[in-house]
């Protein structure tokens, strides 16, 4: 087409360009794009909207506005596409501040005529960046119901994804008074809540704990002739597991045949992990072996899931069996998976098993990650085998990873426990160096190493330090201060920190 003269028309360099962001290969489409201006083509404002949203997919957005210059050289004007597309840009980039003044320099200035479209990026956009009070607000949003006033007065026909945005930000803020609002002025604007909209309610009542309310939603539906699906199912199933009710769920799971709903892999991954949790391990088992007979073959989350419950009943021997097999059946374990082989070996007295396993990934020239090696030092330390767990804690930057808090305080808690006082207190301030910071859990292993260890003087300094840092002594280090409180009788010191810590009990106990 570049060789063609005279050259084809813009028309058709965007159809083409078109076709390659259609394929997601935006970075290609970027460089197309970039060889069509060069040419000397007059492209328009269609071109120029694909550049932009070629840019905002491959998350820089910034070079997005960069193409706004060249509406203004070329002598068109950036409508309400081109503002839309750099507004989505910028939420997909977390860059809420920026999104924010550009929507109202849409509006003050003028610089496009909003449709619904528009008004759904920005409420889409703030309400999954938690921030669904400000989406209304900006909105200009009364506590009435009112929401779409303004969108009638510029005829914009709110549709029923606008409202499902919303209804989905307002129960994730648990603000139901307001969802019921919402819902009455869908019915009076004549839009009808369809499938989508009682699921949302659905799994937000679920995640509330609120199973009365959202078995009361799904017979909602179907007075009103909307059909659930497996996703409706599959959410009650969810809450009931949540709330370790794994007999209901089961039902509910069992209900869907009856009512000609095929379950989906995600059904039974809930019930699965709803078995494992309640350590019902041999029914997570029956139901995984379940799947192949529905034609449903177990994904990596399945794999993980069931992993993650042998290890925690204890049957070390079943969980290596499952990991073979899922080699066998040709999926790649991600991260959770070595997570879980590595965790579940060290939590069964299997260090060095689980050590070998780690020596092996690096052979393999898999990418690590320093919670592998968080979660084999913390196996090491338990099983007293500090030195080892020290030299690997020492070799982690040729390997090319840094420590994070939890690694430290897990070395920390280990050098404590195996005598090492000292140690431990120069990792503790090593900390810093690396430019993080000690949590509440950190704080809790010093106090506690320093008090078991005989060192009050110390553990009040930390214990004092910890309370100036915004964090609380644990069930834990509670218990250990009472305990020495009746043990060690004459050290004003651990009186000191009770009466710190509950000066109120004491004088109920006395």
């Amino acid at each position: 087409m570049a060789r063609m003269r005279p050259l084809p028309c813009v028309e058709q360099f965007n159809q083409l360009l078109s076709c390659v962001v259609n394929l997601k290969v935006y970075s290609s489409a970027i460089y197309l794009f970039k060889d069509i201006c060069n040419l000397g083509i007059s492209v328009n404002e269609y071109t120029m909207n694909i550049g932009i949203n070629c840019y905002c997919l491959s998350d820089r957005v910034n070079y997005g506005f960069s193409i706004l210059g060249l509406f203004f050289k070329r002598g068109c004007v950036p409508d309400v596409v081109t503002f839309s597309t750099l507004l989505k840009g910028l939420f997909r980039e977390n860059k809420i501040n920026e999104a924010q003044e550009l929507f109202r320099k849409m509006v003050r200035e003028g610089l496009c005529k909003l449709n619904v479209v528009t008004y759904g990026i920005v409420i889409d956009g703030l309400c999954k960046a938690g921030n669904t009070a400000m989406a209304i607000e900006m909105l200009r949003v009364m506590e009435k119901g009112v929401i779409f006033d303004e969108m009638l007065g510029k005829d914009i026909t709110p549709k029923v994804v606008t409202y499902n945005i919303l209804v989905c930000g307002l129960c994730n803020l648990g603000r139901w008074r307001e969802v019921k609002m919402l819902l009455k002025e869908m019915i009076d604007c004549k839009i009808h809540p369809n499938v989508i909209t009682f699921n949302t309610l659905i799994d937000a009542l679920c995640k509330e704990g609120l199973m009365d309310e959202a078995e009361d939603v799904l017979h909602l539906m179907m007075e009103r002739n909307v059909v659930p699906d497996v996703v409706s199912y599959n959410a009650l199933m969810d809450g009931y597991c949540l709330q370790e009710r794994v007999d209901e769920a089961r039902k509910i799971f069992d209900s869907m045949a009856r009512e000609n709903i095929a379950p989906d892999i995600n059904s039974f991954n809930i019930l699965i992990n709803g078995y494992c949790k309640k350590m019902k391990i041999d029914d997570a088992i029956h139901l995984f072996r379940e799947m192949r007979l529905k034609g449903l073959m177990p994904d990596i989350v399945t794999y993980n899931t069931l992993l993650q419950g042998l290890f925690h009943a204890c049957r070390c021997s079943s969980a290596l069996k499952l990991f073979d097999e899922l080699q066998a059946a040709r999926l790649k374990p991600d991260f959770h998976t070595y997570c879980n082989l590595l965790d579940g070996l060290c939590k069964n007295g299997n260090a060095e098993q689980a050590l070998l396993l780690l020596d092996a990934l690096e052979h393999k020239g898999e990418h690590l990650h320093i919670v592998y090696y968080t979660c084999v030092l913390n196996g090491l330390c338990n099983a007293k085998k500090i030195r080892v767990a020290r030299a690997i804690f020492r070799d982690l930057p040729s390997k090319g990873l840094e420590p994070d808090v939890v690694t430290y305080s897990i070395l920390i808690k280990g050098c404590y426990q195996n005598g090492f006082l000292e140690e431990a207190k120069d990792l503790f301030l090593r900390i810093e160096q690396a430019s993080l910071s000690p949590n509440g859990v950190t704080y809790n292993v010093i106090v506690r190493g320093n008090l078991r260890g005989g060192k009050y003087d110390d553990a009040a300094r930390f214990f004092e330090e910890m309370g100036d840092k915004g964090f609380s002594p644990d069930a834990s280090t509670f218990a250990l201060l009472l305990n020495l409180l009746g043990t060690v009788e004459h050290d004003p010191t651990i009186l000191k920190m009770i009466q710190k810590l509950a000066p109120s009990t004491l004088k109920q106990k006395n």
